[in-house]
């Protein structure tokens, strides 16, 4: 089974992704509340800030651990380019 580069700051992951879900959880009580509207969309903005830094930092990860460090990414340059390209793609397609 290939390492995966993520594995030693999975606490720093979780901890991350933990202060995600009580953002969402608070846009949701903002919703149930009636809050008004941009100081919801400014929240939901703050969300996607926060994953936009998760998956940075994942990418920053495979990069470095996987396609620098040849564990388990593809093998030609021309590939870990590729991959790393569509990656990147979907990350800032919106």
């Amino acid at each position: 089974m290939a390492t995966r580069g993520y594995t030693t700051s999975k606490d720093d992951l979780r901890e991350r992704l933990a202060r995600v879900e009580g953002q969402v959880k608070g846009i949701t009580k903002m919703i149930e509340e009636d809050r008004y509207c941009i100081d919801v969309l400014t929240q939901i903005n703050a969300v996607r800030a926060a994953l936009d830094k998760v998956a940075l930092g994942l990418l920053d990860g495979h990069v470095r651990h996987c396609l620098v460090g040849g564990e388990g990414g593809p093998e030609t340059p021309e590939d870990q380019a590729g991959e790393l390209m569509a990656a990147v793609g979907r990350m800032v397609q919106r």
